[in-house]
Parts: C-alpha cells; structure tokens; sequence
C-alpha cells in the first residue's frame, strides 16, 4: 500500500502546473498593482518580495472619492489549461476576502471571478476553473462560466467596500 500511495502522489505531482512560484530569486517585474486611483478612488497598495521570497500584496483600500479596491495583475504567455480543473494557491492572509480573477484573453472587458477567505494562517486555496463567474466593474455578466482553454491573465484583488488595510502572502499559484 505504501508503494501504491507514492505513485500516487507522483501522478498528481506531474498532474500540476505552476502558474508562479515564488522564492528569493524570483522576478515579479510582471506584476502590476491596479488600484481604484485609476478611477480617481484613494486607495494604494504595493507589491514586494519579502526576504524569505513570499509575493506580499498590501496596501490601504479606501473608499473616499467612490474608491474601494486594490489589484495586482500577471500577464503571461498563454497557458493551456484543457488538463486542469482547478488553481491552486498557497497564501497566508489576513482573515479577510479577497477576488481572484483570470481572462482567457487580456484584451477582453471582463474577468473570470471568485471569492475566497483567508486566515491569519498558512492555507491552500483550491478554486474551480467551472465555477469562475464573468464579470465587469463588480456587475456579474449573463454569459457562461469559464470554459475556455487557454488563460493568459490571473489578478488578486481585495475590495469588501470597507476602509481598512490588507495584506496577502503568496507562496505558489499552480494548476491542477
């Protein structure tokens, strides 16, 4: 039985598909904040690599000036997703709820979203491609979920419509 168990942990290891993974020599040039300053909202976050090599989204979401969110953004070359049902992530958060989001095609208007919530702890997010609903500017479209195979765009966003601070690390984001 024990051997039976290790193939199947080989099988599912080969089964994944890492999106980012995240360590000290890791390049997060690719990684663009979008805050609601863009539509002329207060809020201001920052995205770092921390000394042990986490991604450290954080910042301040405001909703002065009818703000009320923060974003970061990764843009890739096309990864085919035809294999894989779900994202994984590992991230340790701040307890609060955060969005992500993922677009089949940068140039669409709209994002493929959930939401989830964090703990103060170490977790593992497991979000299915399935259930990821479109939407534009927080309004849910009447078009199909996510079914597409390829993505080439994946943001973390936090906008609760609440005034506070946030912080989000991230370990890995990998398909499986």
């Amino acid at each position: 039985m024990k051997c039976f168990i290790g193939i199947l942990i080989l099988l599912q290891g080969m089964h994944s598909k890492i999106i980012f993974d995240f360590n000290k020599e890791t390049n997060i040039q690719n990684w663009n904040v979008v805050d609601d300053v863009v539509m002329g909202g207060k809020s201001s976050s920052q995205f770092k690599l921390s000394s042990n090599g986490y991604g450290v989204f954080m910042g301040h979401v405001s909703l002065a000036n009818n703000g009320g969110f923060s974003s970061v953004r990764y843009q890739f070359d096309k990864i085919e997703v035809t294999t894989y049902t779900k994202i994984r992530i590992k991230l340790k958060g701040d307890g609060k709820n955060y969005q992500f989001r993922v677009k089949d095609n940068s140039r669409n208007y709209y994002s493929y979203i959930t939401t989830f919530s964090t703990s103060c702890d170490w977790q593992y997010v497991e979000i299915d491609l399935k259930d990821m609903y479109p939407s534009f500017r927080g309004k849910r479209l009447n078009a199909p979920n996510f079914s597409h195979d390829f993505i080439e765009q994946i943001v973390l966003l936090v906008g609760n419509k609440k005034d506070e601070y946030f912080k989000l690390i991230i370990d890995t984001i990998e398909l499986i």
